[in-house]
């Protein structure tokens, strides 16, 4: 024989997850000024767009697999091969594209995803490991065909939220909150300090100097 280990691409292991709901019942997106009909033609559009450009979807994939990576970390399965499965599957026409799909039609949105998993509950790290064991525990002990399955949902949960950021407030919003909370941490402010600051950034550049010259000001 050549080899003991000859391929992680499982092709035929396939699970899918699906959303689907009218088109209005999306509901309404910035204040208002966006409605759900204009909401769903833009996401389906920008899942479009990764459809047909390996550039976008490279990060459109990224967001899928940070969803699908932590679930597969946190019950001991080995997430290099599940990242390098998608991968090659992302491609399988010759052509890089996205995972997932999104249609609106006659009044319905519907948004999908594809996905080669194998994993497993049983043997190796999934039993040996007491964070593994206990993250199996938290999600009802499940075989390995329903943990397949909630992988898929959390994947397409997950680049759910990215397109719907993007193509409403924008992600880079969410990233200036988050990074203004990391800074704020670091520098012991209080809860009263942070929340006077957000409400100071709303419209202002977030960055450590800006923030610490503004609790410094604060604290005077």
């Amino acid at each position: 024989r050549s080899m003991c280990i000859l391929s992680n691409y499982t092709p035929e292991c396939l699970v899918r997850a699906e959303v689907s709901c009218k088109v209005n019942e999306l509901g309404t997106f910035e204040n208002g000024t966006i409605s759900a009909e204009e909401f769903a033609w833009k996401f389906e559009r920008a899942v479009n767009i990764a459809r047909i450009d390996p550039y976008r979807a490279t990060t459109h994939n990224k967001g899928i697999m940070n969803g699908v990576d932590s679930v597969v970390l946190a019950t001991g399965n080995d997430f290099r091969a599940v990242e390098a499965c998608a991968h090659t599957y992302a491609c399988r026409d010759g052509v890089y594209r996205s995972l997932s799909e999104c249609k609106v039609e006659s009044g319905i949105f519907r948004f999908w995803l594809n996905l080669p998993i194998a994993v497993g509950t049983v043997g190796g790290l999934t039993s040996l490991h007491p964070l593994a064991k206990r993250s199996l525990e938290l999600l009802g002990n499940p075989d390995a065909k329903k943990l397949m399955e909630i992988i898929a949902c959390v994947g397409l949960a997950q680049n759910f939220a990215a397109l719907r950021s993007l193509t409403t407030s924008g992600i880079q919003a969410g990233h200036m909150k988050m990074h203004l909370t990391n800074i704020l941490a670091s520098f012991q402010a209080t809860d009263t300090e942070t929340e006077t600051a957000k409400k100071y950034f709303e419209d202002k550049t977030v960055s450590v100097a800006a923030v610490r010259e503004y609790i410094e000001t604060l604290r005077k």
